[in-house]
């Protein structure tokens, strides 16, 4: 490994739906190829009773957010409504580090956030904050799984606030470029991502000509389906790890 490039010779193919380009100018400065082939998008629902949601959620002890589509998709309503941070009495609880600084961007304060950015280790540690008779409200895509509502002990309702889909307008850049390029390495941040890779693109090209990056186990855990090898996986659930790990 080269000191000053650590990545030169490499092509570093980033598939989420949210990419900022301090990401990619990372990557350039690291000395490798930056590519974006976001192989979902996130949309936000839109629902007449979107307004009657908001003032319900003024009410509950505890907001619990695991994701920035949840933030924004949440943040985008209440500002259609005319209603700011302040309104909202309840504690916040963001899983991530990014989820946070997303909340925190939009002027919440965040009261807890888990030592591991995962629902799994979130529901074992949430409960020694919240007082037992907490009402919670779960801001999240309609794909999230129920380990929330279902982990904890508290009453928790589920709100579906934005919905992921996949992206097909990357699926022939991303084919050309694994069949022509060398040391690729593919980072996948989500299941979603890893079942549009697995539908339309590993057909093509397979999975043995890449190098894998997954950021958290349930990615990981999609991408054993596919008896796809996962070379980089860093313990914390962040892109910035995912490249400390890449040039070690």
């Amino acid at each position: 490994m080269q000191i000053n490039n650590p990545l030169k010779g490499k092509t570093v193919v980033v598939t989420g739906s949210k990419v900022t380009t301090t990401i990619l100018q990372k990557i350039e400065q690291l000395g490798g190829e930056a590519v974006s082939c976001p192989l979902i998008k996130t949309v936000e629902i839109l629902h007449p009773h979107d307004l009657s949601q908001l003032q319900k959620a003024r009410s509950f002890d505890w907001l619990i957010f695991t994701s920035q589509n949840a933030v924004m998709s949440f943040c985008a309503k209440m500002l259609r409504y005319n209603l700011t941070p302040s309104h909202f009495q309840g504690k916040i609880a963001a899983v991530g580090s990014k989820t946070k600084e997303r909340l925190l961007a939009n002027g919440f304060a965040v009261d807890f956030v888990p030592t591991v950015f995962s629902a799994d280790v979130f529901v074992k540690e949430f409960p020694n904050v919240a007082h037992e008779n907490s009402r919670c409200l779960f801001v999240r895509g309609i794909m999230a799984k129920d380990t929330i509502k279902t982990g904890l002990p508290f009453e928790v309702i589920e709100w579906d606030v934005y919905e992921t889909k996949e992206n097909i307008d990357y699926i022939h850049q991303l084919i050309n470029l694994i069949q022509t390029r060398e040391n690729i390495i593919l980072v996948f941040a989500s299941p979603s991502a890893v079942d549009a890779f697995g539908l339309h693109i590993a057909p093509f090209v397979g999975w043995e000509k890449i190098k894998i990056a997954s950021i958290g186990h349930i990615t990981s855990n999609a991408l054993l389906k596919y008896s796809a090898h996962v070379s980089y996986q860093p313990k914390t659930y962040t892109m910035e790890a995912v490249l400390e790990e890449i040039v070690k």
